[in-house]
Parts: structure tokens; C-alpha cells; sequence
């Protein structure tokens, strides 16, 4: 048997898709996914192992240990280096892990520039964890792209990107920021979970380092906890993968599998996610009830003409203002019967998340009221369910609000 297998192996065909010009799609379902050379399994194997065998003393086959690496996981990590144009990519256990793992180059004493509009965990990293150990942080109008200019000290180390940002979408001129970083030497860090590499890719536009959480658009299923970071600098990446190793906040072969088959849909997934929230959109800044209606895709956002420019998609998050706050979001997510109220994002089922008092519940009151997060504003997750199922949906809920 072991020899049968052996004689195929040579068989298989081998799919190299960093050397091929193939489109992301295509990319999504191949790379890092080739046939296995021992049965010809069209699905990489889970390899569900903690350690591997050498074949002599300091002779490892290429694997040792499965917190340093592990088969499925680099599968994973190569089927997303790609996806972002990237040389180097790297899994975590989370997005936060992933958020960590990139703040694990910083020192005491180095300063961060970061947008003021980010994702509440990544805020709560940055004031709990990283200030208390001696980084410091300036939050600046990530839509001015002067403003991480005029921000910048001597000791900056990092500018820290989210685009469109958590919750109300705002965008940064990555080519922009970009430009500004390598002039003072700091590395940009993009957070790019919201749109997928499907609808953009930070690093071909002067990113540094681009992060995700898989959980969300990636894997698209809501079965997973998943972070990834991507780089095409080498320094980083060793910097990185050290930290990998020694920190051990690694996704388990499992779902690196999951992450895997997840994304072998990425690209339909995100076409229906995006044609979906445009229909949403366009109901919701047409409705009475509805104060103010944001999404990138709308010519009323104010930087629409930037995301025609850096974004292959405008995405699937549409958020949105009610004027009767707490008490009327609570009748409106109660009334809904498709739209479930839940954290997170980026699944094939439609969220609705109350960013007060979930995804930024971290921030104080003057903090949310600062940054423009008020207690009637909702934010969408549009799945790929029927169009005219969701609308009905919100047409009712609003009706009941």
C-alpha cells in the first residue's frame, strides 16, 4: 500500500500558484491546496497531530513541532499570502491574537499614530495592554491623511490603519498614509478585515503589514476563531514568526481546515455580500424612519470617490442611524425575523450589531461620542440570503419601531 502510494505520488499535478498569473478566485481555491502526493486527496488533510518524526538526529522532515508549524496551517498561510500579494503570511489563533502579534515589534517608549476609528478590541489592546507597558498612542481623523503626518514624533514606530473602519466606515487613503510612513521609517499596519483581499489588498498600495480576523469574511461561516498576519518584508516577518512560535497563539489544524474551506467561496461570497448591502443601503437612505444611512457604495458617503479608487467592492457592512435611541433600537431588533442580533460579522447569515453596547462597549461614553457612535446607531451585516427577504425584514422591523 505504502509503495502504491508512493508511485502516485509523482503523479499528482502541483499548482504553483505564486509563479502562475491567475486571479484571485482562482487563487483562493488553489493555492497551498494541492492534491495530497500520498492518496490524491482533492481536500488538504487535517493533520491532527502534535509532533512529527525525524529521520535522524537534527534531520526533522520539515515539520517538528505543531506550535511552531504545522502542515494544514501553512496550507492556510500561503493560500492568504496570496490572496494579499504578499511573500510571507502567518495564522493565529484570532484576530486579536493576530492585533498582538503585530504590537509585539513595538518597545517601551515607541509611539503609535493610530486612526480613531478602529475596532473596540483593538482599542482595548492598545489603552489596557500596550500603554500600560510603556507604548504610547495618538488617535488623529483617519480621513485626513495630513492628520498622521502632523501626529508623527520622533519615536513613532507604527501608523495603525482600519479601512473602512468599525462601525461607521469611515476610509483612509492607504497610497496616502502610506507615502507619509516611509518617509519617517514607521511600517503601516492595515486592518483589513472588512473588505477581504477580495476587494482590496493594502499591501500593493504602501501598506507594511496587513492584518485580518479570519473569523469573519475569510472562513464566512461563523463556525471559527481564526487572525492572520500578511507582510512582504522579510525583517518583519522574521520578527513575526518569532513571536509566533515563542507567544503560541496558533489556530489548531482544525480550523486552519475551516478557514481553508471557507475559503474556497470567498470570491461568490463576497459578489452576493456586496450586491446584497448596496440594495440595503439604497432601501435605508430612502426611508423616512431612518436618519442617516452610511456605506461606501452610497454617492452620498463622503469618501465614495475613494472607494471607487481603492477598493475593488464596496463591502458588506452598512451601518445606520435611528433618532429614538436605545429604546427604539430595542423595538427594532426585536422585530426583526431574518437579521439576527449578534456580534460579529462576516458570515453568510445578515447580524445587527449595536456597536454601543457591543463591538465598542470597551469605549467609554465620551470616547464613542468622540469618535461619531451614538445609541441609535446599528450596524449591518448583509448575508447572501434573498435580497427581497432582507428588505421585507427591515421594512417590518422598522415599521415596528
Amino acid at each position: 500500500m505504502k509503495e502504491r502510494y508512493a508511485a502516485r505520488a509523482a503523479a499528482v499535478p502541483v499548482f504553483a500558484g505564486k509563479d502562475t498569473a491567475v486571479r484571485i478566485a482562482t487563487k483562493a481555491i488553489r493555492v497551498g491546496q494541492n492534491p495530497d502526493p500520498a492518496t490524491g486527496s482533492i481536500a488538504v488533510p487535517v493533520y491532527q497531530s502534535v509532533n512529527f518524526v525525524f529521520d535522524d538526529v537534527g534531520q526533522p522532515r520539515g515539520y517538528e513541532y505543531s506550535r511552531s508549524a504545522n502542515p494544514t496551517r501553512t496550507a492556510l498561510e500561503e493560500c492568504l499570502a496570496s490572496l494579499e500579494e504578499a511573500k510571507h503570511g502567518l495564522a493565529f489563533g484570532s484576530g486579536m491574537a493576530a492585533v498582538d502579534a503585530v504590537g509585539s515589534i513595538l518597545r517601551p517608549g515607541d509611539h503609535v499614530v493610530s486612526a480613531e476609528h478602529i475596532y473596540g478590541g483593538t482599542f482595548r489592546l492598545f489603552e489596557k495592554v500596550y500603554v500600560p507597558r510603556g507604548v504610547s498612542f495618538t488617535y488623529v481623523d483617519g480621513t485626513r491623511a495630513e492628520a498622521f503626518a502632523e501626529a508623527l514624533k520622533p519615536n513613532t514606530k507604527m501608523i495603525w490603519i482600519e479601512t473602512p473602519a468599525n462601525p461607521l466606515l469611515q476610509l483612509v487613503d492607504v497610497r496616502a498614509v502610506g507615502a507619509i510612513a516611509r518617509k519617517h521609517g514607521a511600517a503601516l499596519v492595515a486592518d483589513n478585515t472588512f473588505p477581504s483581499p477580495y476587494f482590496q489588498r493594502p499591501l500593493t498600495q504602501g501598506a507594511d503589514i496587513v492584518m485580518h480576523s479570519t473569523t469573519k469574511y475569510v472562513s464566512g461561516h461563523s463556525d471559527v476563531i481564526g487572525g492572520a498576519v500578511l507582510t512582504n518584508d522579510d525583517r518583519l516577518h522574521e520578527q513575526l514568526k518569532f513571536y509566533q512560535n515563542a507567544a503560541g497563539a496558533v489556530p489548531g489544524p482544525w480550523d486552519c481546515w475551516l478557514s481553508l474551506r471557507g475559503l474556497k467561496t470567498l470570491a461568490v461570497r463576497m459578489r452576493q455580500h456586496a450586491a446584497n448591502a448596496q440594495a440595503v443601503a439604497e432601501f435605508l437612505a430612502a426611508h423616512p424612519k431612518v436618519r442617516e444611512t452610511i456605506y461606501p457604495g452610497l454617492p452620498s458617503h463622503p469618501q465614495h470617490a475613494l472607494a471607487r479608487t481603492q477598493m475593488d467592492g464596496f463591502g458588506a457592512i452598512v451601518t445606520f442611524r435611528l433618532d429614538g435611541g436605545r429604546e427604539q433600537v430595542s423595538r427594532f431588533v426585536r422585530a426583526l425575523r431574518i437579521f439576527l442580533f449578534a456580534e460579529s460579522l462576516g458570515g453568510v447569515e445578515s447580524l445587527v450589531c449595536h456597536p454601543t453596547t457591543m463591538s465598542h462597549a470597551v469605549m467609554t461614553a465620551q470616547e464613542r461620542e468622540r469618535v461619531g457612535i451614538t445609541e441609535g446607531t446599528l450596524r449591518l451585516s448583509v448575508g447572501i440570503e434573498d435580497i427581497e427577504d432582507l428588505l421585507e425584514d427591515l421594512a417590518g422591523a422598522l415599521a415596528d419601531c
